[in-house]
């Protein structure tokens, strides 16, 4: 299983309600394949720079987990379909993976 980090931007005009409904949805995606999700951070409503669908606010989230392809591919699916979702990006966490990796060397070196 690989660490990711997905962002992605909601539609600024959503109700709370409907917001933290569609969060949850979109997690559950990717904790019905199996993903642990880490971390959650929310950005809140930011301006954009450029229309996005003709929207000029939107909604960040970002999320840290751990999951296989499967959860990945079956979340992109899904959030190209969703009118809630305005944009989405996923990457390797590579940082993290640096991390867990750099930790048995470091300590093979202080022996």
């Amino acid at each position: 299983m690989k660490k990711y980090e997905i962002m992605y931007i909601l539609r600024a005009d959503l109700e709370e309600e409907a917001r933290v409904n569609e969060i949850e949805k979109l997690h559950s995606i990717l904790t019905k394949k199996g993903a642990q999700i880490t971390k959650v951070t929310e950005w809140g409503v930011r301006k954009f720079e450029s229309l996005i669908k003709d929207e000029t606010k939107g909604y960040y989230v970002i999320i840290k987990l751990t999951c296989d392809t499967a959860a990945i591919n079956e979340f992109n699916r899904l959030v190209k379909i969703d009118n809630k979702v305005l944009r989405h990006l996923v990457t390797n966490d590579v940082e993290e993976e640096v991390k867990e990796t750099a930790k048995p060397e470091a300590k093979a070196e202080a022996k």
